[in-house]
């Protein structure tokens, strides 16, 4: 009779064992399942609040007219800022174009000219210019360009005299008192006055009559 009370007893000792693990349970899970809720709720509600609310436009808010106002005067701004640096890149190109051209034309020089065969087919003050050049060390192929530019310069007369600059003699010398280095007679003998003229003056400035004549021909000077 004892042993079945001790065994009756070990088996209600079970039961209470079982009915306390089995409440243990049931709170673990109760409380997880209400951390699973709480952390839920939140998420929930950052959904709905990044959901469009009824009626709303999904569109963004009207601009203001001043906002307005300050975009047109920010767009007018940058449009004149583009044109004017437009301008400025126009006018550099065009005026490195024209100093190209301008280096061009003094590097080129005028267009050939046939040479003559010999000073032989020159007469008067220009036969001595013929000679007075190739005595100078230009070759015959320079005559034509000598010839063009003091047949401007003066008509090879050595009496021309311009006296509103005050510029003398075949090669227009100024003053003509530069040409007295070459002679005495500087005034009036053509001789002298070509002699200063091709290389007194156009050898050092221009290297050759053609060169010099080149200038003249863009400038009207030399």
């Amino acid at each position: 009779m004892i042993r079945l009370w001790q065994r009756v007893g070990k088996v209600r000792a079970v039961a209470v064992l079982v009915l306390v693990a089995g409440l243990a349970g049931g709170l673990l899970i109760a409380n997880r399942q209400t951390q699973h809720n709480a952390t839920a709720e939140p998420v929930k509600a950052a959904d709905a609040a990044s959901l469009p609310r009824a009626g709303a436009s999904s569109s963004a808010a009207p601009v203001s007219s001043d906002q307005a106002s300050a975009q047109s005067k920010a767009q007018d701004a940058a449009a004149a800022a583009a044109a004017q640096a437009k301008a400025a890149e126009d006018a550099a190109r065009k005026k490195k174009e024209e100093e190209a051209s301008r280096s061009n034309t003094r590097s080129a020089g005028p267009p050939a000219y046939p040479a003559p065969a010999s000073c032989a087919v020159y007469s008067g003050n220009r036969n001595i210019g013929c000679t007075e050049l190739l005595a100078a060390g230009f070759g015959l192929d320079q005559m034509p360009c000598l010839d063009k530019l003091w047949t401007r310069e003066s008509g090879w007369n050595p009496n021309a005299h311009n006296k509103s600059s005050g510029a003398h003699g075949i090669p227009q010398a100024l003053p003509g008192s530069k040409m007295a280095s070459y002679g005495a007679n500087w005034e009036t003998d053509a001789r002298t006055q070509i002699k200063w003229g091709l290389n007194g003056y156009i050898k050092p400035r221009y290297k050759t009559p053609c060169g010099a004549w080149g200038h003249s021909q863009s400038t009207g000077w030399y």
